[in-house]
């Protein structure tokens, strides 16, 4: 092919052509939307016009557009039927903002050749497979009549979404110092939610995020605490900076109380894995055995003070309801949300049984608050795999990650991922944890940013050897004289 057949557009011309394709679109639909459509749609397709320009111009800034927005964002669409919660399509702020970004970076790399619309990580084989099988099942379950409607395929591209935030970083990670920024304004968001957990303490309700709709999710609110508290333990307990250790737990101080009043017990029973890990690997054992002596000591003083509210909430779980399905072990009897998620896993094997290939689907099967069972009857044995596989590689890869840090701080980061990471694998035995969109858009952002740590840590260092190299360098003696 000629020099000709090329693009012929450099990547400057193809900004200017993107700009003006947007600012005429954005006078059409001020002007179409003022005479035929409401002020309200008008100008939030203006405002995605400008956010589609900013994030062009400045991909991070659509970055912190999403993490921002990633739980201070309201829903609209069923009343409480989130990903996690129940068969309906729930749409937040962040669904569209995500999309006009992804179109922003798709438009970005067309304009210009250099950028990769995905980079190269170890986790791309284990996400490529587990969205296929997703996929493919729904598409068997639609095929063969178990989904009856388009909700299985939202709920696919809803999966998808959070693989976007994971990409969105790897893509756009420029070096170790921004990614540390990413993680900070993470932390700002979990700041902000949890003060406005803490004023809904007095209210006697179960805390849950802000803008949650008319039912709230506290199990969900529970889970991104976790996460986000486990991250916060580890980088306190590994990190040289005083100030940021002091920043660290006063950030989990303010984490914690909303996080006990969620009263959510699968969200209760994370912490036990996930301090276990930070007892396991953190290079302060010692310290860390030493709190959880003491924790095993003072117990029942803990128990003693401990609100009532939580205590109720622990004890609830081996009261029996008369009318309601329960589940015995022994003479032990549990309450019917306990035993309804105990059901969910004898019913998964039932649906499983019948369909153990590709299972039934997306939203194919009836609904289950509990991750693995959830898989095992939708996506059968090759989702249920494909899962597993995803996880084992985060887990594995993040545990290389760690076992080569040598600065403490980023030491302490990835100890907390892992910390967490354990919490929710425990946490979604009794929830949908790993397809609540709450719990899922910060951990795939963290996810990113751990894994690209040695990839960007290694730019810095050629960059600095080539620096060092041209420094070293003899400058080149210029020969006197004329030539002849």
């Amino acid at each position: 092919m000629s020099q000709y057949g090329r693009a012929a557009v450099t990547p400057a011309a193809g900004s200017m052509v993107v700009f003006v394709g947007v600012a005429v679109a954005g006078a059409f639909i001020v002007a179409q939307g003022l005479t035929n459509a409401s002020f309200t749609y008008t100008m939030g397709a203006v405002a995605a016009l400008l956010l589609f320009a900013l994030a062009f111009v400045r991909t991070d800034f659509g970055i912190y557009v999403v993490i921002f927005s990633m739980l201070l964002s309201p829903q609209f669409g069923n009343k409480g039927a989130g990903v996690g919660a129940g068969r309906g399509i729930t749409f937040r702020t962040e669904d569209f903002v995500l999309l006009v970004i992804g179109l922003s970076w798709l438009a970005k790399t067309a304009v210009n050749k250099e950028l990769n619309l995905i980079a190269r990580t170890p986790l791309n084989w284990p996400i490529l497979l587990y969205v296929a099988t997703t996929l493919a099942a729904t598409l068997l379950g639609s095929l063969t009549g178990t989904i009856n409607s388009w909700s299985g395929y939202f709920h696919v591209l809803k999966y998808v979404e959070y693989f976007v935030i994971y990409y969105m970083a790897v893509n756009n990670l420029r070096d170790r110092e921004h990614g540390w920024r990413l993680v900070g304004a993470a932390f700002i968001t979990a700041a902000i939610v949890s003060v406005i957990g803490l004023a809904q303490v007095p209210s006697g309700e179960r805390v849950s995020a802000p803008f949650e709709g008319e039912i709230g999710e506290p199990n969900t609110f529970g889970g991104y605490l976790l996460f986000m508290m486990a991250i916060a333990a580890g980088i306190a307990f590994e990190t040289e900076n005083t100030r940021r250790r002091a920043q660290c737990l006063i950030l989990l101080g303010v984490m914690a109380v909303p996080f006990f009043f969620t009263l959510s017990r699968a969200s209760y029973l994370g912490l036990i894995p996930a301090f276990l890990v930070i007892a396991r690997l953190s290079t302060r054992r010692r310290l860390v055995v030493g709190l959880v002596l003491l924790g095993l000591v003072s117990s029942p003083v803990l128990i003693f003070v401990a609100p009532k509210s939580v205590k109720d909430r622990v004890t609830y779980t081996f009261k029996e309801e008369k009318g309601s399905d329960t589940v015995r072990l022994g003479k032990v009897a549990f309450d019917p949300s306990t035993s309804a998620r105990l059901l969910s896993f004898k019913s998964a094997l039932t649906g499983f049984v019948q369909r153990p290939i590709f299972g039934w689907g997306v939203t194919g099967f009836g609904f289950m608050d509990a991750q693995y069972a959830r898989v095992l009857a939708e996506t059968g044995i090759v989702g249920l795999a494909a899962f597993l596989w995803l996880m084992w590689a985060v887990g594995r890869h993040a545990l290389d990650v760690y076992a080569t840090r040598g600065d403490p701080d980023e030491r302490g980061l990835v100890l907390g991922f892992l910390a967490g990471f354990a919490g929710l694998l425990v946490h979604a035995f009794g929830s949908n944890t790993f397809i609540i969109v709450r719990i899922m858009e910060p951990f795939w952002l963290i996810t990113g940013i751990v894994m690209m740590i040695p990839a960007l840590e290694a730019k810095e260092r050629a960059a600095a050897a080539a620096a060092a190299q041209f420094t070293l360098a003899p400058p080149k003696k210029e020969r006197s004289g004329v030539r002849r």
